[in-house]
């Protein structure tokens, strides 16, 4: 990202239904905003405050994120309202980008057009796949064609395009989610975020796993399978900005079931990179291995479970060189 992201949550605000899975409040620890512009307003002065003690320490430009609901269903005077109140931000170049989250099935050429004009940059649909079979699973209450069709009415618009998708969700077993990850690169996603299926108290996904209808990715399919799909990203250069949910204290209560990590991104990031060299050595050791510096931060692994691993390809930290060039990808 060029800027940080400074995201604002709206939990459930403008959500026409809630997802068997979803449970903003416990993620945001915020009350449902559902429809009414009352919590809407309450973040927005809290953003305010936010923005002026920024600005008083002079700090760097942010990009604003409103997530946590679907921002474009909203009334247009709440959209509009959020916008009104970030004009003297982007004036000053405080607020240098604004991007927004939404469903597939709530936005339109005509909308998308006219929140451009207000300054939004990038809008991040929530997919979580764009198997038919398994939106209807998790009561998405839109199609494959319509998850097609946002992805097109969003690059037609001249915005960037950020695709979410959920691996692991009900429907979504490994080649399923392999196929989302090769359809979102088609649709050419500008950057994914992937966010594995948690079980989590009081949504009916926790009553379909009680009954055993559903079970969760393990944490070792899901490490595998998103390395799989972050070579597959790697090779598009097409970066993931996110990889699970952050795990705060207030947030792992409220989780029963799935794959949840604190450090999901690294050993994800760690195990790519491990197939990644392996099959271009096949099998031969490795002499000497130059890397960006900015890979020691997952490259050993959590509590360094990749040493072995590496070890078996010749690597030590002997014969690896940390160059100080970074690579975000």
């Amino acid at each position: 990202m060029a800027h940080p992201v400074l995201p604002v949550f709206l939990p459930f605000a403008g959500c026409p239904t809630r997802c068997i899975f979803c449970a903003q409040d416990k993620q945001t620890g915020l009350n449902p905003f559902g429809t009414e512009d009352k919590g809407v307003a309450r973040a927005l002065d809290t953003l305010s405050a936010s923005l002026k003690e920024r600005a008083a320490r002079q700090a760097e430009a942010v990009e604003l994120a409103f997530f946590g609901g679907t921002f474009t269903a909203q009334p247009e005077k709440i959209q509009e309202a959020c916008f009104t109140s970030l004009q003297p931000w982007l004036e000053q170049g405080l607020v240098a980008a604004v991007r927004c989250s939404t469903r597939p099935d709530a936005v339109n050429a005509g909308q998308l057009a006219r929140l451009k004009a207000l300054g939004l940059r990038t809008v991040e649909l929530g997919i979580q796949s764009f198997s038919s079979l398994a939106l209807s699973k998790a009561r998405r209450g839109y199609t494959r064609e319509q998850a097609l069709d946002a992805c097109a009415l969003v690059r037609e618009a001249g915005l960037t395009l950020g695709v979410q998708l959920m691996p692991g969700m009900p429907g979504v077993d490994a080649q399923t989610f392999q196929s989302d990850i090769t359809q979102a690169l088609a649709m050419n996603a500008a950057f994914l975020r992937v966010y594995p299926c948690l079980v989590l108290k009081g949504t009916e996904l926790e009553r379909i796993w009680r009954v055993g209808a559903y079970t969760p990715w393990s944490l070792a399919q899901t490490v595998q399978e998103l390395a799989r799909a972050l070579l597959a990203t790697g090779k598009a250069e097409v970066p993931v900005a996110r990889v699970g949910l952050p795990l705060t204290e207030d947030f792992v209560q409220y989780i029963l079931a799935g794959p949840a990590h604190p450090a999901l991104g690294a050993i994800v990031q760690a195990e790519a990179l491990y197939h990644y060299i392996y099959s271009h050595t096949a099998g031969k050791d490795v002499m000497l291995l130059r890397l960006p510096k900015n890979y020691q931060g997952f490259f050993w692994g959590e509590r360094g479970e990749m040493r072995d691993r590496w070890a078996a390809l010749g690597l030590s930290g002997e014969n690896i060189i940390w160059e100080e060039k970074q690579n975000d990808t």
